[in-house]
């Protein structure tokens, strides 16, 4: 028998004890690697095979104006979730969805018997009404859930509609502020975390895992919904009494280039965006449409002129025979023979096309448009909304004599209303284009707290301050005593400018009696705080010039906005002329403290109403200085006590 030596058992012992050394070496290297380094991977990974997660949209911001008052809000309306793993009887199911969500038994199975761990009902199942909500919750099927969900609301209904725009149903920005700032406004979904087993049965030993959605920002605008209350009733006024093809309005502050109000007509609601044709929403009209600025295009050629010193509106002339001839081309003046001999003031005030041709030629083609350019025409504003448009201008070398003369007086080139707005801005406000915008401000609705503020962005500094104070003093004088009468308003310094331009129709040449007719002003003309313009495509029943139509809709405009604004009346300004039919104002007179015996003494066109009894009038609407239309009534209030120079 073969005996083994002690010193080869030993070998074999430790040979094997190296090995089981080895062995458990690697078993511990392989759970540590395991324990520590794939760890996470793999609990994530098991997390994800038993988890089921049910998403929870964030709320939308809401959108504001300057003040504080909602534009843009949403209003609770859940949707429904499903999950297919946990419906014992989905015949069941589906009948009782098909009704309430008022679709077929056959689609609602087809919903509950899915493959899938959740599923959305869409739409049906989306932004569901009280009614349905609460049938729902009374039933409590097991397997269907109620997730948080909302509606757009817009509290003004069709006001700012193209500003504003509109969301989809699942609350994305399609169109306006919405769709521009979808980001910041839509936020970041949540989740609600429950764990099941292999066939999709809930566990309900484990705790479910809530991750709350975070909130978009709330945008407050640089709009004031009191001026745009204003614009859309004149602009409604207007489709009114004009039948127009269609109509716009701008205000704007001239200062920083926020926009105060804007509206186009025809317009929308944009809770119900699907109910009307496409071209009507996605154009929005003040910053989209593009064609001949007519007269308001004067201002840029004035202040062009102005600033290179080529005219003194004093004392250099101008004789208008009712048209000048350049190249061989007869360009007319709207005033059949002209107006004679006038000053370059009274060409401004007369809205002469000869005069401006001549300031033309006295500038050059190179200095004309390079002012042109330099005020932003033929290029975007960079105004925050989607769908802007550029215009269109001569290209240098297409430039001819004629062409020079034409685009003088605003007619040849093609520019969008935003871009007259703004370059008229920067012509009376000292000189500074701005970059109109609409975002103010972001607010975190958490906290409260401000998370971004926009500031006005300078693009360029056009002319100097005394060049734009002179284009205010002639704009001033165009609505007291040129062609923009109209736009007067008493009590406030107003200046502005008419235009009429007439329309290229689709064969390339000019539509007869059919224009469009618009009046940009600003006010006080002194300082102005704000610039509007409107414009009506071509109405109907009415001799079309802006002075006619466009004038008097921003007068109104203005005066009721500076009213709002809180800015006080003031008879610094200059006086209105006034022309056949039309009859100068009376202004009322102090009649508190008078015996009402005297008023037929002192004033015979006014009408006078009286309340109360007594001798002597103690109070009186209007006020004293209040200018009136004659014949208008002024109501006295009477008593027999005398009012004291203290009361008075």
């Amino acid at each position: 028998m073969k005996r083994v030596s002690t010193v080869t058992v030993r070998k074999r012992l430790v040979t094997v004890f190296l090995v089981g050394i080895i062995f458990f070496g690697i078993i511990d290297l392989r759970l540590g690697y395991v324990q520590f380094i794939l760890g996470d991977q793999l609990m994530e990974k098991a997390d994800e095979s038993w988890s089921r997660n049910i998403s929870f949209q964030p709320e939308r911001g809401r959108i504001l104006d300057v003040n504080g008052e909602v534009l843009a809000e949403n209003v609770t309306a859940p949707s429904v979730v499903v999950v297919p793993r946990q419906i014992t009887d989905p015949k069941d199911t589906a009948e009782k969805l098909a009704e309430i969500l008022d679709m077929s038994v056959e689609k609602a199975y087809a919903y509950v018997t899915k493959s899938a761990m959740s599923v959305n009902i869409h739409p049906e199942g989306r932004k569901l009404s009280e009614e349905q909500e609460k049938a729902l919750r009374t039933l409590n099927l097991e397997g269907v859930y109620l997730a948080k969900d909302s509606i757009r609301h817009y509290p003004f209904g069709d006001d700012l509609a193209h500003v504003l725009g509109f969301a989809g149903i699942d609350n994305q920005g399609l169109m306006g502020l919405e769709l521009y700032y979808d980001d910041l406004l839509n936020g970041n979904a949540g989740s609600l975390s429950f764990y099941s087993d292999a066939k999709g049965r809930k566990l309900t030993q484990l705790a479910d895992v809530y991750t709350p959605p975070k909130d978009g920002y709330e945008l407050v605008t640089t709009i004031d919904s009191r001026i745009q209350t204003i614009i859309e009733r004149e602009l409604d006024l207007a489709v009114a009494k004009y039948n127009p093809d269609g109509a716009l309005a701008i205000v704007v502050d001239p200062d920083t280039g926020g926009i105060l109000a804007m509206s186009s007509r025809p317009t929308f609601k944009p809770e119900n965006y699907q109910e009307v044709d496409a071209s009507i929403y996605n154009r929005n009209l003040p910053i989209w449409s593009t064609y001949e600025p007519g007269s308001t295009f004067k201002i840029i050629t004035l202040a062009a002129a102005l600033e290179e010193k080529k005219v003194d509106l004093v004392n250099d002339t101008f004789f208008d025979d009712g048209d000048i001839e350049v190249a061989g081309a007869h360009l007319h003046c709207w005033k059949a023979g002209g107006h004679g001999s006038q000053t370059y003031l009274e060409v401004v005030q007369n809205s002469c096309n000869p005069g401006f041709v001549h300031l033309g030629q006295l500038l050059g083609k190179e200095k004309l448009f390079h002012y042109i350019e330099e005020f932003g025409f033929g290029s975007k504003t960079g105004i925050d909304l989607q769908g802007e448009g550029t215009g269109i201008l001569f290209k240098p070398e297409n430039v001819g004599p004629v062409e020079l003369a034409t685009t003088a007086f605003g007619q040849g080139v093609s520019v969008t209303p935003i871009q007259q707005v703004m370059a008229v801005s920067s012509a009376i406000n000292g000189g500074y284009l701005y970059e109109p915008y609409i975002a103010k401000e972001w607010i975190n609705p958490q906290t409260n707290k401000v998370v971004s503020q926009t500031e006005p962005s300078l693009k360029n500094r056009v002319i100097s301050e005394a060049t734009s104070e002179e284009i205010r003093n002639a704009l001033e004088s165009v609505v007291a005593q040129g062609t923009g009468r109209p736009a007067y308003v008493d009590g406030y310094r107003v200046g502005g400018k008419t235009g009429t331009a007439q329309k290229v129709g689709p064969n390339g040449g000019y539509l007869e009696n059919n224009h469009i007719v618009s009046f940009i002003g600003f006010a006080p003309a002194d300082d102005p705080e704000l610039v509007v313009y409107v414009a009506i495509d071509n109405p109907k029943g009415v001799r079309q010039f802006g002075g006619t139509v466009a004038a008097p809709i921003v007068g109104t405009v203005i005066g009721d906005s500076l009213r709002v604004m809180g800015v006080e009346p003031r008879t610094d300004g200059l006086e209105k002329e006034y022309q056949w039919p039309e009859q100068p104002k009376v202004e009322v007179p102090d009649l508190i403290g008078l015996p009402k015996s005297d008023l037929v003494q002192i004033y015979s066109d006014l009408a006078i109403e009286s309340s109360g009894t007594g001798k002597y009038i103690v109070d009186q609407e209007p006020k004293a200085g209040t200018k009136v239309e004659s014949g208008s009534t002024v109501r006295i209030y009477l008593s027999d006590e005398q009012k004291s120079d203290h009361e008075h």
